[in-house]
C-alpha cells in the first residue's frame, strides 16, 4: 500500500477515536493536540524515511519536530491538561450545533485528520528533495519562522498570565501583542507557515502555497476567529464587543480607541 493510504487510514482512525473520547467527555480540546502531533509525526516520519538530500531531510525533520513540539506541549499543558472545562471554541460550536453537535463533530475530527495529511506535505516534499545546499528564499523562510514562533509563544504567555491575574477575571487580554491583534497567536500560527511554505518552495513549487491558504481560511473564517470571538462575547459581553471595535482581527496593527478603558 502507498505510504500517504497507509498515514491517511492511520490518521483517521486516531481521530475517529479521540472523537469517541469526547462523546464520553463532552471535552473536545484534545483534538488541536492531535492535529499538531499528527502533523509533527508525519513530518519526522517523511524525514526519516525521505529520498532526498541529508540537508533537507534534516530541516524537514527538524521544522516539523519543533513546531509540533512547542504547539503540542503549550496546548496539553495548558488546555488539555491545566483546564478542566472544555476549550470555549468547542463550547460555542456544541451550542451552535445544538443536538447535531457530536454528529458535526465526527466530520470535524475527520477533516483535522485530513488537515493534518495535507499540513504535514512540505515535509514530505522537502525530504524528498535532492539539493545539498540551501537556497537564499529557504534561508529567509527560515528567519519568517523564527520570527513567528517567537511571537506566538510571547502571544500564548501574555494570554496565560491574563488568566492567571484575579483582578482580570471577566476583562479581555489587551496586554503586549494582544494590544494590536485580536489574535496574534492565530496570526503568527499563519505567519509560520508562510515561513515554511518559504522553506519548501524550491522542492514543492506551486503546492507551497496551499498550506499558508488554508491555514487563513481556517483560522481567519471557519474554526478559528469566530468561534473564539463567539464565546469571548458570551463570557465578557460589553467588554469584548469595545476590544472588537478598538482592535484589528487578524493582522497586528495600532488600537483605534483606548483599549485599557
Amino acid at each position: 500500500m502507498s505510504p500517504i493510504v497507509i498515514a491517511a487510514a492511520a490518521c483517521s482512525v486516531v481521530f475517529a477515536l479521540l472523537w469517541w473520547r469526547q462523546t464520553r467527555t463532552r471535552n473536545a480540546t484534545s483534538v488541536d493536540a492531535a492535529w499538531a502531533l499528527a502533523i509533527g509525526a508525519l513530518g519526522v516520519g517523511s524525514a526519516v524515511f525521505g529520498d532526498g538530500a541529508p540537508l533537507p531531510r534534516w530541516l524537514a525533520g527538524a521544522i516539523a519536530g519543533l513546531w509540533s513540539g512547542r504547539l503540542s506541549w503549550h496546548l496539553l499543558v495548558h488546555r488539555v491538561f491545566g483546564h478542566a472545562h472544555e476549550d470555549g471554541r468547542y463550547r460555542a460550536m456544541r451550542e451552535h450545533w445544538g443536538p447535531r453537535a457530536n454528529a458535526n463533530l465526527f466530520w470535524f475530527y475527520q477533516a483535522q485528520a485530513m488537515a493534518a495529511l495535507v499540513f504535514a506535505m512540505p515535509f514530505h516534499l522537502l525530504a524528498s528533495h535532492s539539493s545539498p545546499t540551501l537556497a537564499g528564499i529557504q534561508w529567509g523562510g527560515l528567519a519568517v519562522i523564527a520570527v513567528a514562533q517567537v511571537g506566538e509563544t510571547a502571544a500564548d504567555r501574555q494570554l496565560e498570565r491574563h488568566r492567571r491575574d484575579p483582578t482580570q477575571r471577566g476583562r479581555t487580554c489587551r496586554s503586549g501583542l494582544w494590544r494590536f491583534s485580536r489574535h496574534p497567536n492565530y496570526f503568527c500560527e499563519w505567519l509560520t507557515w508562510c515561513g515554511i511554505a518559504l522553506v519548501a518552495a524550491p522542492a514543492a513549487g506551486w503546492l507551497a502555497a496551499v498550506q499558508p491558504a488554508v491555514m487563513f481560511v481556517l483560522v481567519r473564517f471557519v474554526s478559528g476567529v469566530p468561534f473564539t470571538e463567539l464565546q469571548s462575547i458570551k463570557s465578557r459581553g460589553d467588554d469584548y464587543r469595545r476590544y472588537q471595535a478598538e482592535t484589528n482581527a487578524f493582522v497586528p496593527w495600532f488600537p483605534r480607541g483606548d483599549g485599557e478603558r
